[in-house]
């Protein structure tokens, strides 16, 4: 992967489309995130067409805040799993990501300030619009061996849609890199849905 990657959704859609380039404006992924579904399952595509399915990220029960994310290819095999940790997340984000069982990242949200403010302002009518102009909260994924910050998810300046970049901090093999990248994507999609 190219880093940085440039993440967009609209926010004001009812069901959130993502789209991922990498730093050379190319296509690396589309997510069409179904309205209304009790139980997450989401496909992740290699077009906007949505002729190319490449992975799939589905939820192991209905709506539960401990709920966790099977990430698996289209042949059916695991790559891993996210997990939101229930009642730590109330407060500041925070995900576990494991493949084989084995903790291998962790995603938490690095300034909860960020959030509560933004989520003040964002309740003020018509100055709640600008809300994505002034605040950006981001995202540290820690690798678990080291505790050291991997990949940095970052929200940018926007009106009316949500802009967030990641950027790699350190080298990552292609298979952590890959499992981080969908680890952020389905974090963003249920920290959209929080608020």
């Amino acid at each position: 992967m190219n880093f940085p990657l440039d993440l967009r959704f609209k926010i004001l859609a009812i069901a959130a489309q993502i789209y991922v380039r990498d730093s050379m404006g190319i296509l690396i992924c589309y997510v069409k995130q179904k309205a209304f579904k009790l139980k997450e399952d989401v496909t992740v595509f290699g077009d906007e067409a949505q002729t190319r399915p490449l992975y799939r990220i589905r939820a192991d029960r209905v709506i539960d805040i401990s709920a966790q994310y099977r990430i698996e290819d289209m042949t059916g095999r695991e790559i891993g799993t996210v997990k939101r940790l229930g009642m730590r997340s109330f407060w500041r984000a925070h995900y576990e990501v494991h493949r084989g069982g084995q903790l291998v990242l962790t995603i938490q949200e690095e300034n909860v300030w960020v959030k509560v403010a933004d989520g003040f302002l964002r309740g003020i009518p018509i100055l709640g619009m600008f809300a994505g102009y002034l605040f950006h909260p981001s995202y540290g994924v820690t690798r678990a061996e080291s505790g050291a910050v991997a990949l940095r998810a970052r929200k940018q300046s926007a009106l009316f849609e949500g802009v967030f970049q990641i950027d790699s901090t350190m080298p990552l093999s292609d298979e952590d890199a890959l499992l981080g990248v969908l680890s952020i994507l389905m974090m963003l999609l249920l920290e959209r849905a929080r608020g």
